[in-house]
């Protein structure tokens, strides 16, 4: 894992909330459902921005939500320039955060075991 500097996490917390308010309040495609932006990694030299979201749906649903964000990025990028104070917005990347359904997961999986375990017995 790369080292992270203050400066490049700064700057992609700042992204991760002015991009949740885009998306939230300017972005009207009816193709999006319910997003929310879970992380942003952003290059040493903040020309790059890996833009990670969580979508409420099933498969077809996060491909599309994606397809639209990218192709979108553009009209983001420049909302964006308007709301920070970059010399350079970095390019934008949406990728699906996959940690939220790995957590779904695995909670189901450990559920899973200790509804196979029995409960200890009392020795009375």
């Amino acid at each position: 894992m790369p080292r992270e500097f203050p400066r490049t996490r700064r700057v992609g917390e700042q992204i991760q909330r002015e991009l949740a308010g885009i998306l939230h309040e300017e972005l009207k495609d009816p193709r999006l459902g319910m997003i929310s932006v879970s992380g942003v990694e952003v290059s040493r030299d903040l020309a790059h921005a890996r833009v990670y979201v969580s979508v409420l749906g099933g498969e077809e649903d996060v491909s599309e939500t994606i397809k639209v964000l990218n192709k979108a990025a553009g009209f983001l990028r420049h909302q964006l320039g308007q709301r920070m104070r970059l010399r350079a917005v970095p390019q934008l990347r949406f990728l699906y955060d996959e940690s939220l359904a790995e957590g779904a997961r695995m909670d189901a999986l450990i559920a899973a075991a200790l509804a196979g375990r029995h409960p200890p017995e009392d020795d009375d």
